[in-house]
């Protein structure tokens, strides 16, 4: 039986209210439809003819269309009807519409009953209630239906996470491709309200996104009969990705994503957005990942320059408010990598000159990526002379440099000069014993100043004793300044430097004067 005769429920009462919903017609009674639907009874209290007259309504604009209102008048009239996760949004959407809420709690009540106690119970009913209410906004937003099953979601995910209950453990990410962009979006905002680890916020998005663009992936943006739909759903999912403060996506993942957006000619917004996104997990892209941005769609060769040199660009302008961010830049080659540290002091200098309000300690920290061992002479005459430079640094150099030209004869057996400027010196046994004895006479002078200062402690008073005792810790705190390589960020082995000239000077000069021995 077709629906015009599916409401009589007798030949001898005549329909006295037809219900038009596009091209469906009801035909309908008044006495069962009115005391049932608030809606209903003020307009057929508003129509014309009087109580008997035939009243007609267009309810085109129902949320959920014939469908739902099918089921409401079958609740009306008491019939039979099925209430599930698939049409639960419509009918509480068309109950509201229709102001079906009598003393009993009517249709609305019914369909509450369900959603707590089936609808919003599992993590999948979940998921097809937010889906169904796609079709019902923003009336579903209104009564809040969508957001309780976006919370709903996100419940369960977390309950998964901490309990799993199939296996594996992250089935939960595949059930989310079935949401649009938005109510995915929804999702997200519902896990971060509760404070949902990164790790999970990053394991819905790439699966998320994976699945629902796995066709343009796969396409790559060769198919371009489809590329405006392509174009708009990459659009779409990159937008509703979640933040970067609240989870870093991995950077291979936002590489490829990047190249299809490219690609298929997606917005500049868009592109932008994947770019800053890929600065701030650059440090865990690798070449490959780069590559793949900077290759054409077809693979074969290097189109998209531009879009990298931002990336790295945004990526300097990320880290540059703090002096970590360019000392992590310079790390990322090992300094044994490089031969000579000229163009890395340059560097150096150039950041220090740009940031001169940076305290002592930030600019040694800066100046640590560099190894003045590696040095041209002329990159340590310069150095010795930067007033920018720490003064650690400056006495780096300088102790380096007098090294290098109290070895004299660097020409001759003592060594010669590198490629780079650098005095290559030779030790010999009779530098090393040279050495040795200039450490041994340091020592001995220690010693006695050592026996003097106690001997000057046991004559005094408590107020002598303090003053000698200062004065004398000062005068071993200098000493043992003398070189300024024995601890920080400056330490270097010195054990190769040898100053062959440093022994004869000092055999014949007073211990106290031996200012250059390396003990």
């Amino acid at each position: 039986m077709d629906r015009t005769s599916q409401w009589v429920s007798s030949p001898d009462i005549p329909a006295d209210l037809l219900i038009r919903i596009a091209d469906d017609v009801f035909p309908l009674h008044k006495a069962v439809m009115v005391p049932k639907c608030g809606y209903i009874r003020k307009a057929v209290a508003a129509a014309r003819g009087g109580a008997t007259a035939t009243v007609e309504l267009d309810l085109s604009a129902l949320p959920g269309g014939a469908d739902a209102f099918d089921k409401a008048a079958r609740y009306c009239y008491g019939a039979n009807f099925e209430i599930s996760v698939r049409n639960a949004a419509a009918l509480l959407c068309a109950a509201v519409f229709l102001d079906m809420h009598p003393a009993d709690g009517g249709l609305a009540r019914r369909v509450e009953e369900f959603l707590a106690k089936v609808g919003l119970r599992t993590l999948p009913a979940a998921v097809s209630v937010l889906r169904s209410c796609e079709g019902l906004l923003p009336v579903a937003e209104e009564i809040g239906v969508a957001q309780r099953s976006a919370d709903a979601i996100a419940l369960r995910i977390c309950n998964e996470v901490l309990f799993p209950t199939r296996s594996p453990p992250d089935w939960w990410t595949a059930e989310l491709a079935a949401l649009s962009p938005g109510s995915f979006h929804k999702v997200i905002t519902a896990l971060r309200c509760r404070r949902a680890e990164p790790e999970v916020l990053v394991a819905a998005a790439t699966a998320y996104a994976e699945l629902l663009l796995a066709e343009v992936l796969a396409a790559d943006g060769h198919a371009a009969d489809h590329s405006a739909m392509h174009r708009a759903l990459v659009e779409s999912v990159v937008a509703v990705l979640p933040s970067t403060d609240d989870a870093p996506l991995p950077a291979a993942f936002l590489c490829r994503l990047l190249h299809v957006a490219v690609t298929i000619g997606a917005s500049a917004k868009t592109c932008l957005d994947l770019e800053l996104r890929i600065a701030a997990v650059l440090e865990q892209a690798t070449a490959g990942d780069l590559l793949t941005v900077a290759l054409d769609g077809a693979g074969e060769r290097v189109q998209n320059v531009d879009t990298v040199r931002r990336i790295i660009t945004a990526f300097v302008e990320r880290e540059a408010a703090s002096a970590g961010g360019f000392v992590g830049l310079a790390g990322a080659v090992p300094k044994e990598a490089r031969a000579t540290h000229d163009c890395l002091y340059r560097a150096v200098d150039i950041y220090l000159k740009a940031h001169p309000a940076l305290e002592e300690m930030e600019r040694e920290k800066v100046c640590s990526v560099m190894d003045p061992l590696k040095l041209s002479y002329q990159g340590r005459l310069h150095a010795s002379q930067n007033k920018r430079l720490p003064l650690q640094a400056v006495l780096s150099a300088l102790y380096y440099d007098q090294l290098k030209l109290r070895s004299g004869d660097a020409n001759g057996d003592g060594g010669g000069w590198d490629a780079y400027g650098n005095g290559v010196m030779r030790s010999s046994a009779k530098e090393e014993a040279s050495l040795a004895r200039e450490n041994e006479a340091l020592r001995s002078e220690l010693a006695r100043m050592r026996a003097y200062v106690s001997g000057m402690q046991q004559s005094k008073g408590t107020t002598g004793k303090k003053k000698k005792a200062g004065m004398a810790s000062l005068w071993l705190q200098t000493l043992s300044r003398l070189n300024p390589f024995k601890a920080g960020i400056w330490a270097k082995d010195t054990s190769s430097i040898v100053d062959k000239k440093m022994g004869a000077m000092h055999s014949t000069n007073k211990p106290k004067r031996r200012r250059f021995s390396i003990s």
